[in-house]
Parts: C-alpha cells; structure tokens; sequence
C-alpha cells in the first residue's frame, strides 16, 4: 500500500511547504486538507494525482492546519467524509454545501474499506481520530497530531495486528521508547521531537516532506 505527503511543514524539489498535513493513501483516500488549498492544490498538481480516483476523505480534527484545505471537496467526484461528532455544526454545514459529500461521524475503531479503518473518536480536550492500514507487513498508522496521545493511539490500532509503521504528526509525544520495535517511523508535520527521533532510530525512521511516497 502506498502513502503519499501531498502537505507537509517541510517539501521537496519544487514543492510548496505549509504549517498542515494531508496524505493520500493508495491514491484512493484522502486524509486531511492541509492548512490552505493553494498549496494543496499546487502539490496535486506536480504530483500528478488523480483527483476523480478519491472515494474517501478522512479528517482527523478540525484545526485549521488540518482541515482548512477543505475546498479540494470542489475538485472531488462523490466521497465519504468521515469526521468526528465533536467537529462544529458550521463545519459540517461547510463540507455539505458541496453536494457530493456523503458525511459520516466516526464514534470507535471501525472498518472503511478492506484493510482501512478509523480508530474513531479518542482523546478528551482534543478530539481526534488516526487511520489504520492493515498489510502483509503488519499494521501502519497514520496521524494528524496526536493529541490523544501516540501510545493511546497505537493500543487501539495493535488491536488489528503487529505495528509496522507510524507516519505523521507525533506532537510532543515523549515516550520514544515505545517506538523501538517499529520498522517504519515518519514523523512529520508537528513533532517536537523529530530530530530526536531520526537520531535515536536511523534505520527504521525517514524524514517527511510533501512529496514522499512511502510503501507500508
């Protein structure tokens, strides 16, 4: 299965770099919208992605950096959204206004497509959701923040099978250690302590741009 960072804070050769994230999952699901369209838009475009291929968006909390590419929904054909109950009503309404967005609110861990599913709904001040591909080489994660906590997050998702990999915003998750058996980290976006971790694992970690493409 294929991930590829189409926003990230940092970017590769003629790619545009934005506070945000978004990733595109085997060309099929998009997660997250990044901060602004213009960039995300930009970076579609010199990645050649196929827009009419997405069936499915997944957002993983509403903050700006996040969801503020929302717009990309225009360049869509008919997708699942899948957002959490706790997202605001005037948000809802916004993704709605487009009329191809079937709008689902993801409650616990539960199934998207073979292979794809949400942890649903975790975290208390924050509210947020990761997703979860299941492969041949085990079970990868991908993040937004974090917020719930990385290790929170990678409970529920170990529910499916081994951790493989981990790929994108870790916040400022401390407890590294619980990274050791890991065979794939990217850290991305927000994370504190990504030159900590690129360090403290050389052989498994990679450095995340918009622009990469990872095989998990």
């Amino acid at each position: 299965m294929q991930l590829k960072i189409l926003y990230d804070n940092e970017a590769s050769g003629r790619l545009k770099s934005g506070w945000g994230f978004s990733c595109l999952v085997n060309e099929e699901l998009l997660f997250d919208f990044g901060a602004d369209v213009e960039t995300l838009l930009f970076n579609v475009n010199m990645l050649n992605v196929d827009l009419s291929k997405i069936r499915w968006v997944v957002l993983s909390h509403e903050h700006w950096d996040h969801v503020g590419g929302y717009q990309i929904l225009g360049s869509l054909g008919d997708v699942e959204v899948y957002i959490l109950k706790s997202f605001s009503n005037s948000f809802k309404r916004k993704l709605l206004s487009f009329g191809n967005v079937d709008l689902k609110e993801a409650k616990r861990l539960e199934k998207i497509d073979d292979d794809i599913f949400t942890t649903g709904e975790m975290g208390f001040l924050i509210k947020e959701q990761s997703l979860i591909v299941r492969t041949s080489k085990g079970v990868s994660v991908i993040t937004g923040c974090s917020h719930p906590g990385l290790d929170k997050i990678l409970k529920v998702a170990s529910e499916l099978g081994r951790i493989h990999g981990v790929i994108g915003g870790f916040h400022s998750f401390s407890k590294l250690e619980i990274l050791r058996d890991v065979e794939l980290i990217v850290p991305c976006h927000c994370t504190m302590r990504k030159e900590e971790i690129l360090a403290l694992y050389p052989n498994s970690s990679r450095r995340c741009s918009a622009g990469c493409v990872i095989e998990v």
